[in-house]
């Protein structure tokens, strides 16, 4: 388990919720994307767009995600998300997000990303491959 946690604030604008003023579903894993970038970029100090480049790797794809959905956000909430990577493995790696509002849980959510790359015999696919030992002690 990492120990890093990444933390950011935001305000609930209308753009984000459907009709009835609460935010609509899809735009949290909107939100959880865009946190997984910022947890990297804060341990590895490297900008999303050069992240394949530095480690030789295509990208960080999304495998699996989920939510369960405690409290509704709503228009002009200040939200908090908690980003932090709960487990790694060979060349998958697991990243969990709350989402809280005043203090309380509002979604509490995950994803599943893998470490790919051009695959070797094939370079039309992609290939899991293993994530470095310094990209995993970075995280804590």
């Amino acid at each position: 388990m990492a120990s890093l946690i990444s933390r950011r604030r935001m305000t609930i604008e209308w753009g984000h919720c459907d009709p009835a003023g609460i935010v609509f579903n899809p735009r949290f894993f909107e939100m959880f994307d865009s946190s997984t970038w910022i947890l990297f970029d804060a341990a590895l100090s490297v900008k999303p767009n050069e992240l394949a480049a530095k480690f030789a790797i295509m990208g960080i794809p999304l495998v699996d995600a989920h939510a369960n959905f405690v409290k509704p956000a709503k228009f002009g909430d200040v939200i908090e998300i908690a980003s932090r990577v709960s487990e790694f493995r060979h060349s998958s790696f697991d990243i969990e997000h709350k989402i809280s509002i005043g203090g309380e849980l509002a979604v509490d959510g995950g994803e599943t990303r893998v470490w790919a790359a051009r695959d070797k015999t094939n370079p039309d696919k992609i290939a899991a491959v293993a994530i470095p030992s310094e990209v995993i002690t970075k995280f804590g």
